[in-house]
C-alpha cells in the first residue's frame, strides 16, 4: 500500500512511545512494593468536578445528544466570552469564539484557514511537537528557532524579525509551553506580534495552559493585545476535561465564517455532551474547585522542581505555569550507567523507568536544539507520587 507523503512527514510521537513502555511495565509490577509512578504524561490526575460530570448526565438523560451548529452552543460561547472578562478583565465577544474538538482541532482548522503549500510557520525549539505536524499536515513547515534558558525557551522579536523570510507567514506559539512550563513576557509577545504584523503574518498563540499560571506578570492572554491574534485553548487542562476532547479558538471577525465553513466540513461539531457539560464549569463552585487544584499544582512544583534541582536533574528556568519540569539530565546520565552528554535522555528515560519504576519524557519529541540532553517531568500527579519519585531518585542518584 502506497501513503500519502503527508502522512509520511509526520515522526513518531515518541512520548506516547513511552507511555506503552511504561504500561507495559506497570502490568508487571503492578502487585510489587514499587508499582510505576507516571510522571510522562500531560494530564491532570484530576477528573472534571461534580456539577460537570452532573450536567453531562442531565444532557444524556434529557436527549440533548444531537449535532450543535459548527460553532458551538451559543451559551457556551457567551460563557467562554464571560470568563476572559471575569478572569483577565478583556472584552472578546461570543460571535468571535468557535467552539471546536479540544485544542487539536482548533489548531488544524486554524493552519487549514491560513497556511498556503510552502508556507513557513516560525516556532521555538523546543516546542510541542503536534504543533508542528499541525503545520505540516497543512502543507506547510515549521522553522524550529533555538530557544534557550536566555530566552526562557521562547522566541524574541529579535529572532522572528532575524528569520523572517520570503516563505515565512507567521509565527505558532505556547504561552505557557509544553515541555517547559514558560511563558513569553507580555512585553515581549507584544514585540514579537509588532513584528509578525508589520510583515503582513499571522501570530497564533497556544494558550491551553494559561489558566494554570502561577505568576501574575505572566498570566495574561495574548488577545489582550490586538484583535488579529489567534488564541487556541482547551478545556483540558485547567478545566481537568482530557478525554472529553474540548475546545476552543478565538478569532478575528472576518476568520468566522472560514472556519466555520471548514469545521461544518471536517467535524460538523463538538460533542455535544461534552458543550453541556462544559457550561457548568463556569459555575462559581467549579470556579472555585479549579482554583483550589490550581493551588494544587503550584505546591507539586513548588515542592518537586528543587528536589530536581538538588538531585543535579537541573532546571534552567522555573516554570511560571502549566505542570511540567524540563530537567537537563546529561550531568547525571552516569548514575543509571548512561552515557553522559548531549544525547542521553531517550537511555536516561529508560533506565529510569527500568531501574527506579518512573516514567517520564525523554526530550526528543520537542525539537532538536539541545532536547536530546533534557527529560520532561510532569507533576500532574499527587504530591505523595511525586514524593516517592524523589525518594527513588534519590537512591539512585544520590
Amino acid at each position: 500500500m502506497q501513503f500519502s507523503t503527508r502522512a509520511q512527514r509526520i515522526e513518531p510521537f515518541y512520548v506516547m512511545e513511552v507511555a506503552k513502555a511504561a504500561q507495559a511495565l506497570a502490568r508487571e509490577v503492578a502487585h510489587t512494593d514499587q508499582p510505576v509512578i507516571f510522571l510522562n504524561i500531560g494530564e491532570p490526575d484530576f477528573t472534571a468536578p461534580a456539577l460537570v460530570q452532573e450536567a453531562a448526565a442531565r444532557a444524556i438523560g434529557s436527549g440533548a445528544t444531537q449535532y450543535t451548529n459548527a460553532l458551538g452552543l451559543e451559551p457556551l460561547r457567551e460563557a467562554i466570552s464571560g470568563w476572559y472578562a471575569s478572569r483577565f478583565g478583556v472584552d472578546v465577544p461570543a460571535r468571535r469564539i468557535v467552539v471546536t474538538a479540544g485544542a487539536s482541532a482548533a489548531l488544524q482548522l486554524a493552519c487549514l484557514a491560513l497556511i498556503e503549500a510552502g508556507d513557513e510557520i516560525l516556532m521555538p525549539d523546543p516546542s510541542y511537537p503536534c504543533n508542528r505536524h499541525f503545520v505540516s499536515a497543512a502543507e506547510g513547515s515549521a522553522k524550529l528557532i533555538p530557544s534557550g534558558a536566555a530566552e526562557r525557551f521562547q522566541l524574541s522579536a529579535a529572532q522572528v524579525q532575524a528569520h523572517w523570510g520570503d516563505k515565512t507567514r507567521g509565527v505558532l506559539l505556547a504561552s505557557p509551553s509544553n515541555p517547559t512550563g514558560t511563558s513569553i513576557d507580555p512585553t515581549e509577545l507584544r514585540r514579537i506580534h509588532e513584528v509578525v504584523k508589520s510583515k503582513g503574518g499571522i501570530t497564533i498563540v497556544d494558550e491551553i495552559y494559561l489558566g494554570l499560571s502561577y505568576d501574575d506578570a505572566f498570566g495574561q492572554t495574548a488577545l489582550a493585545m490586538d484583535d488579529d491574534i489567534i488564541s487556541i485553548n482547551s478545556f483540558s487542562k485547567y478545566f481537568n476535561m482530557t478525554g472529553w476532547r474540548l475546545g476552543w479558538m478565538v478569532v478575528p471577525d472576518a476568520m468566522v465564517p472560514v472556519v466555520e465553513r471548514l469545521a461544518q466540513n471536517l467535524f460538523i461539531c463538538a460533542s455535544t455532551i461534552s458543550q453541556h457539560a462544559a457550561l457548568a464549569c463556569f459555575a462559581p463552585e467549579s470556579i472555585a474547585e479549579f482554583e483550589r487544584r490550581r493551588a494544587e499544582f503550584k505546591a507539586r512544583r513548588d515542592y518537586f522542581l528543587p528536589q530536581l534541582n538538588r538531585l543535579g536533574l537541573s532546571v534552567p528556568v522555573m516554570p511560571d505555569g502549566a505542570f511540567y519540569a524540563w530537567a537537563d539530565c546529561s550531568q547525571m546520565a552516569h548514575k543509571l550507567c548512561v552515557a553522559p552528554g548531549a544525547n542521553c535522555s531517550w537511555d536516561f528515560a529508560h533506565a529510569l523507568l527500568q531501574q527506579a519504576h518512573i516514567a517520564a519524557t525523554p526530550g526528543r519529541d520537542f525539537g532538536t536544539a539541545d532536547t536530546a540532553r533534557h527529560i520532561r517531568f510532569s507533576t500532574a500527579n499527587s504530591m505523595a507520587q511525586l514524593q516517592e519519585a524523589v525518594a527513588r531518585m534519590e537512591r539512585l542518584l544520590g
